[in-house]
């Protein structure tokens, strides 16, 4: 993995930073995109340290704000000539329903329209840099949705933390699927992947009935590294060169759930998701 340029989201805890410091252990150049320029900062001394790797940058962005995105891949672009990995890890389970700037419920904004949006701000730099790699992290939670595109945004009067989240899981899979239809032919590749159930702080943001389930089952979790070892397969195996469009768990293709794979789905949530996306060129 030396002199390729990793770009890991969410990377200051958990998956995103286990992760991130796996990628930089193999030699990459990695870009930890943080929300808390502080926690970032820590995260990102801890992992120079432990990888003697010095070529590990921080950038900041907050997930629910599309002009923040879109402010953070202006400095990607300015600052990078190539990507050859991106990596969208960043997401929350909003404890109650919540509206961001942009108008949207924070865990459609965070789990989808963030991966949406900084993909397709980056999309051509990552064309221009082929061979390059899009992973998306999923999870195996979006066999619990069923419905139509209109209905990936809860509102207010029938929010439920876990279904939100389950939708936008379900999102992510079906972006991915829609965006390696459209990259055919251009060696650059789309693949998502459930990491697994993992013990991080990740579910305290949930309700406070999913958080107590959280804490009683977190021993029999899989740690933040073990968690890691798919999204890190996806980036650095020269196995997957060329494969796109594939879902994966504990590094194996498997299938997602049947209605995932409906391309009037995809394409009807692509163009749910152009139109609320404010700033793609």
């Amino acid at each position: 993995m030396k002199y390729k340029i990793c770009i890991v989201t969410g990377a200051n805890s958990g998956i995103g930073k286990a992760t991130a410091l796996q990628l930089a252990q193999l030699g990459a150049e990695v870009v930890m995109i943080c929300r808390s320029r502080e926690r970032g900062e820590q995260a990102r001394q801890e992992l120079v340290e432990k990888t003697q790797n010095d070529k590990i940058a921080l950038l900041l962005a907050d997930f629910s704000s599309q002009k923040s995105i879109s402010d953070l891949s202006q400095r990607i672009q300015s600052s990078y000539s190539h990507i050859d990995v991106l990596i969208n890890n960043a997401g929350l389970i909003a404890d109650r329903y919540r509206k961001t700037d942009d108008g949207l419920e924070l865990t459609f904004a965070v789990n989808h329209m963030g991966y949406f949006c900084l993909t397709l701000h980056l999309l051509s730099l990552l064309l221009a840099s082929a061979p390059a790699r899009i992973i998306n992290v999923a999870s195996e939670v979006h066999r619990g949705f069923s419905g139509d595109a209109e209905q990936f945004e809860m509102k207010a009067g029938n929010f439920v933390p876990m279904q939100a989240y389950s939708r936008s899981k379900m999102a992510n899979i079906l972006f991915t699927y829609a965006l390696a239809q459209r990259l055919q032919g251009t060696n650059v590749t789309a693949n998502c992947l459930h990491p697994g159930v993992v013990a991080t702080n990740f579910g305290h943001t949930g309700s406070k009935t999913f958080y107590a389930m959280f804490r009683t089952a977190r021993p029999f979790f899989l740690s933040a590294e073990q968690g890691a070892e798919t999204p890190v397969h996806l980036a650095t195996s020269p196995e997957l060169e060329g494969i796109s469009g594939r879902y994966f768990v504990k590094k194996k293709a498997v299938r997602s759930s049947e209605n995932s794979y409906d391309v009037d789905l995809q394409n009807m949530l692509w163009l749910k998701s152009e139109q609320l996306a404010r700033f793609i060129p």
